[in-house]
């Protein structure tokens, strides 16, 4: 009895429940708008002016939807009448740049320093830490850039990747305090991070990839720099074929103006040796001078726990004073592995220049390896390990130097000789390693050298001119 009662409560609850559901009219999807939030149209041929009127309303954080945003000219950010800004992407977003110039500009009157003194109010009301993350930037346009800002204070540009471009992030004017990070700044016909007439102290480039830009990867040119850091980089191929002008994968450049309190650590930087005069670090210290003394070299400078290789010059110093080298490993320096120039206080420590045969493929046995010391003063060459170099007069040149004190180096399969000093004075070479296995002419060669001191080396081969120098 109770069984059949069930089922007929069953029956009888399951025919209201169809009856509530037959009356209730089916309800219209909701249009409600999200500020700030922009949908790609698959159909448009431009949408400058429609993301435009959206940054201009002031509405502060713009996120785009998946899909592609034509422009026909810059999105401009003006910090100052907008207000905060930030552009988000979520990875989904592409904006299609189709004009001459940025796809972004971001736009800031901060005129100051980085001292919290001279930042004025209204930055800290209207303008700081303008954002941008998420998205990706393709040009079409021959002059079409990725991001351009001046002004700003605390730009962070996160987790974008520009390509197709001809400058991916370029930084004019003024800048203080940026942050590049988790960036791909891939395959532009110009530079990667392009530092340009640019007064910027603070700005650190971390975690990015930056590749195949044909002008250079992080390039600094008339600028003055303070407070660079670039950390754990990948930086490959940033230059153009065997035509193309000199470049390097990173590239600063003091003269006509400054640079100094650089750092680069922990990256990846190599390719492509074809490129005239290619360089993986090239850095001119020349500062413009000043009225309190004669010194010209600017400097400051770590290169410290990189992989560098496969390019005509791994490290190119030129007219820099204070660098600290150390802790790299190094091959593949075509013409050679370490130029040096008129630099003075430099500690070139605990590195590896090696010759490793595995990399022998294609032409990689023509490297030529070596360092190469000239118009230097004060610097100390220390624990290093140099093997396999393949240069007609030296694994290691140094010329024109004074207070050269070169210690503790393994020096091995060198060729022809081992170090030689040519026209240097109060120099100190000691504890050395020579050893080769072919038939060198000589572990160490002497040139015109006064006041030298050679004691306590291993070598596998003479020492040549030493009667002719005058020894402390």
């Amino acid at each position: 009895m109770s069984f059949r009662i069930a089922v007929v409560l069953l029956l009888m609850f399951g025919l209201v429940r169809l009856s509530a559901t037959e009356s209730i009219p089916e309800q219209p999807k909701s249009e409600v708008s999200i500020p700030g939030y922009i949908e790609a149209i698959a159909d448009s041929e431009d949408d400058t002016e429609r993301i435009q009127t959206i940054i201009d309303s002031g509405v502060g954080s713009i996120r785009f939807g998946k899909g592609t945003f034509k422009l026909s000219k810059p999105l401009e950010i003006r910090l100052d009448e907008v207000g905060f800004t930030s552009l988000h992407g979520d990875g989904v977003a592409r904006l299609e740049m189709n004009g001459a110039g940025p796809a972004v500009r971001f736009i800031g009157t901060h005129g100051g320093t980085a001292a919290p003194h001279t930042v004025k109010e209204d930055v800290w009301e209207q303008q700081r830490t303008p954002l941008m993350d998420g998205i990706e930037i393709v040009g079409t346009h021959a002059d079409a850039n990725g991001v351009e800002a001046k002004g700003t204070m605390q730009l962070t540009l996160s987790r974008l990747t520009i390509r197709k471009c001809r400058h991916a992030v370029h930084l004019i004017d003024r800048n203080r305090n940026v942050i590049l990070s988790e960036c791909h700044l891939y395959e532009n016909s110009g530079i990667g991070v392009f530092l340009d007439h640019l007064n910027l102290h603070q700005i650190n480039i971390c975690n990015c990839h930056i590749s195949y830009n044909q002008q250079g990867g992080v390039v600094s040119l008339d600028s003055e720099i303070r407070n660079l850091q670039i950390g754990t980089c990948d930086i490959e191929g940033n230059m153009g074929d065997e035509s193309a002008p000199p470049s390097a994968n990173v590239h600063i450049d003091g003269s006509n103006s400054s640079i100094g309190e650089v750092a680069i650590i922990g990256c990846t930087i190599q390719h492509a040796h074809d490129a005239v005069e290619s360089a993986n670090i090239r850095i001119d210290g020349t500062g413009n001078p000043l009225t309190f003394t004669d010194e010209t070299r600017h400097g400051h400078i770590t290169i410290a726990d990189n992989i560098l290789s496969d390019v005509q010059f791994n490290i190119d110093l030129k007219h820099c004073r204070g660098v600290t080298i150390t802790g790299n490993t190094i091959w593949k320096g075509y013409t050679c592995d370490l130029r040096m120039n008129d630099c003075k206080d430099v500690i070139l420590a605990s590195n590896v220049f090696d010759r490793n045969p595995r990399y022998h493929y294609s032409d990689g046995s023509q490297a030529t390896l070596g360092l190469l010391i000239e118009d230097c003063q004060d610097c100390v060459l220390n624990a290093n390990m140099i093997t396999g170099t393949n240069h007609e007069i030296a694994a290691v040149q140094m010329r024109n130097c004074d207070r050269m004190n070169v210690t503790n180096n393994t020096i091995l399969e060198y060729g022809r000789c081992g170090l030689l000093l040519e026209n240097v004075t109060r120099s100190r070479v000691s504890d050395c390693l020579f050893g080769s296995d072919g038939e060198p002419e000589c572990s160490i060669e002497l040139k015109e050298c006064d006041q030298y001191m050679l004691r306590d080396n291993y070598i596998s081969a003479p020492v040549l001119g030493a009667e002719n120098a005058t020894k402390d």
